[in-house]
């Protein structure tokens, strides 16, 4: 009954917290709406006023323009002339698109139509007269006429511009309105939500953190690495859980621990032995081989007559490339790893394997830099040995190996068409490899459904190795 009485009462004070953190959030929400609704209407205002200045100042080009034209007859006049009437179509449809408001739309409609008939009924004919020579175009009345559209025209901008300029003190006052409501229901919920969470905080306090004190001194000793320590499930309901669950969680590390150093165990003895194994046959064949042949080419190229010098620097030419060969080898047998990976890292290394692989492979390698050595080397024999199972076992016509580096680990796939079926507890090769992915941190993760093919991933952190 304690048990569930404890709960009870965190449930009854989560709820209330919720509905006073809920309430409050819901009115900041509305709000916060209302805030950026006015926003976007004084925004769009403010569109409104600059596409307006703008379309007036293209009349006032039309206007200067021939009225320069008319008094001067220079055409330099009329150039900005064609460019107002040139940019007059795309100006007005803005300012009618921009008419939300039905009143502004209908104004905008009307400045349109009295721009266009200025331009139609008055400017181009009076420029038309101009040319020709026609005393008409720069008599007063003409003049007159001019500036007594234009003036109408200004007098049309003026008044939306008024309105607009109402219209978005009006929204402003809507915008400060929200604010101090989003303001108000903030201060309540958090005045609220703190007086609760006091009230609650005690009560847990004495419920609940003292017996959890308990279990933290017992986690710093495990987190210093007593994985044998436990604690004793002497707790009921909520801590007698926490108790278990704690104890079980140790006795998951101890044997994650025990895993681990037995798999590294594994990978540095395999390692070892390899390349004693490597280095003793380079030693003792391979190398030998090559010396002894080297020798021959010496000797040949001492037997040879002074009349054969071409004969000569050819056999010369082979004995220092086979010196050369040996110091190689000497020089591999000594670091025992892959030269391509060293000199050109893991993505020419990757590439290398795909064009020795019996089984079509597309490689695609993402890394702007190299990575630690031993990541390098993992992710080659991983995909060395993944290449050489699908070969053998896979029956596949395609292989794709990717490699990447988010977030400062490296996810390196390999996957296949084959026929799936690989079982990832059974064979010495997907073994090491897992021993070789947790030896540097990694994790390896192997699909393989029967008749779906196989898909391995391996991701291993980059900072830290």
């Amino acid at each position: 009954m304690a048990r569930w009485g404890l709960t009870a009462r965190i449930v009854l004070a989560s709820g209330l917290l919720a509905l006073i953190v809920g309430g409050a959030f819901a009115v900041l929400l509305v709000a916060l709406d209302e805030e950026r609704d006015a926003s976007d209407l004084a925004r769009h205002s403010e569109e409104v006023l600059v596409a307006a200045n703008g379309l007036e100042r293209l009349v006032i080009d039309l206007e200067t323009g021939e009225r320069g034209f008319v008094l001067t007859g220079d055409g330099r006049f009329l150039e900005p002339w064609t460019a107002a009437q040139a940019a007059l179509p795309d100006a007005t449809s803005e300012l009618e698109r921009l008419g939300r408001v039905p009143r502004q739309h209908a104004r905008a409609e009307e400045i349109a139509a009295a721009i266009d008939s200025y331009l139609h009924d008055y400017s181009l004919p009076v420029v038309e007269a101009a040319r020709r020579g026609d005393p008409s175009a720069s008599t007063v009345a003409t003049a007159e006429e001019g500036r007594r559209r234009v003036d109408a025209l200004r007098a049309d901008f003026d008044k939306l511009r008024a309105t607009e300029r109402s219209l978005a003190a009006t929204r402003e006052d809507r915008a400060k309105a929200a604010t101090r409501r989003a303001i108000v229901a903030a201060a309540s919920g958090l005045a609220g939500s703190v007086l609760l969470i006091l009230f609650v905080g005690g009560y847990l306090d004495r419920a609940i953190v003292v017996p959890v004190r308990r279990a933290a001194a017992m986690a710093g000793r495990l987190a210093g690495g007593d994985l044998s320590v436990r604690m004793p499930e002497t707790g009921v309901g909520e801590i007698g859980q926490l108790e278990r669950s704690f104890n079980t969680m140790a006795g998951s590390l101890q044997e994650s621990r025990a895993e681990l150093t037995a798999s590294r165990t594994r990978i540095v003895a395999a390692g070892d032995e390899a390349r004693r194994r490597i280095e003793r046959d380079l030693h003792d064949g391979t190398q030998q081989r090559l010396v002894s042949l080297g020798l021959e080419l010496r000797a040949a190229e001492a037997m040879v007559p002074p009349s054969a010098d071409d004969l000569r620097d050819q056999l010369a030419n082979a004995a220092n490339g086979l010196a050369g060969a040996v110091e190689d080898l000497q020089e591999l047998s000594r670091g025992i790893h892959p030269a391509i990976l060293s000199r050109g890292g893991l993505g020419a290394a990757i590439k290398s394997l795909a064009r020795r692989s019996s089984v079509p492979t597309e490689v695609d390698v993402r890394l702007d830099h190299r990575l630690p050595e031993p990541v390098e080397v993992a992710a080659y024999y991983v995909v060395s040995e993944a290449l050489t199972n699908t070969a053998k076992h896979a029956r596949a016509s395609l292989i794709r190996v990717d490699v990447n580096d988010p977030d400062g680990m490296v996810r390196l796939a390999v996957t296949d068409n084959g026929v799936g079926g690989a079982d990832p507890d059974h064979g010495s090769g997907l073994v090491g490899l897992r021993d070789r992915v947790e030896a540097v941190g990694g994790r390896i993760k192997i699909s393989s459904p029967p008749g779906g093919g196989t898909s391995l991933v391996v991701t291993m952190p980059v900072d830290g190795v």
